[in-house]
């Protein structure tokens, strides 16, 4: 696995990189915001597979850079800051990172959420056509992206599976890819509620440890955009669900 690991501090940036490489990552360094968008623009070859990036760097602000790398590559972005506050968590998934990690981190912790970033990108891809005889995708149940997929209606919100849209009122409301992962889960079944551990589950393929603020800082986000505050209900203890407002 190729990994960008943006950094400025040098002595952090060997470290961590000595650890990566025991690790059998293949890694590439970059010391500012511009550095690490050259290194992503020349890497059509042997693109990266994740881009660690830390928001302290020297010319610019890591918010500014994650949002320029979004608009160069898909390539997933776990943002590894020491900026621990809800709303610097919120802005950065805001901007399409797919993952925030607080410094100090456990090294091991940090590796697992590598792993587990590059599993959910890969298992997004889409699937190939199947051969002659074969049975495609839709043998393992209705995708997202299926194009015969029907419109999510949920009051005022709608989704469209095929396109990853959302609208409320009829206007559209940008999400990121895990946003709109957790509220089409949610969706799916207006009412029911889900559990915490099955939605860290479902849409981040993950274990609940280490992965439940990444989750509430979702909710946060999804109630935010779609200014509909009681639309995502948390039912203490338990989970989240989904409430219809009421007709009229």
């Amino acid at each position: 696995m190729r990994l960008l690991l943006v950094e400025d501090d040098d002595h952090v940036a060997t470290a961590l990189s000595a650890v990566l490489a025991r690790h059998g990552f293949e890694v590439g360094m970059a010391h500012s915001g511009q550095e690490a968008l050259q290194e992503l623009l020349h890497s059509e070859l042997a693109p990266f597979d994740v881009v660690l990036l830390d928001l302290g760097l020297p010319d610019q602000d890591g918010f500014e850079v994650c949002g320029r790398i979004r608009k160069l590559t898909g390539t997933p972005v776990i943002m590894v800051t020491a900026r621990s506050d809800v709303r610097s968590r919120i802005h950065g998934l805001n901007l399409g990172a797919d993952d925030y990690v607080v410094k100090p981190y456990d090294t091991g912790e940090l590796l697992a959420r590598v792993h587990a970033v590059a599993r959910r990108t890969a298992a997004a891809e889409p699937e190939p056509a199947a051969g002659p005889g074969g049975a495609g995708p839709a043998a393992a149940g209705e995708r997202a992206d299926d194009p015969a997929a029907p419109l999510v209606v949920v009051g005022p919100v709608t989704l469209e599976p095929h396109s990853r849209r959302v609208s409320v009122g009829g206007a559209e409301v940008q999400l990121t890819r895990k946003e709109f992962d957790l509220l089409a889960l949610l969706a799916a079944r207006p009412g029911v509620v889900f559990r915490r551990e099955q939605i860290i589950s479902e849409v981040w393929r993950s274990s609940w440890e280490g992965t439940g603020r990444t989750l509430e800082v979702h909710i946060a986000s999804l109630r935010s955009k779609l200014g509909l505050p009681a639309l995502i209900e948390t039912v203490r203890g338990v989970g989240y669900r989904l409430v219809p407002p009421p007709a009229g």
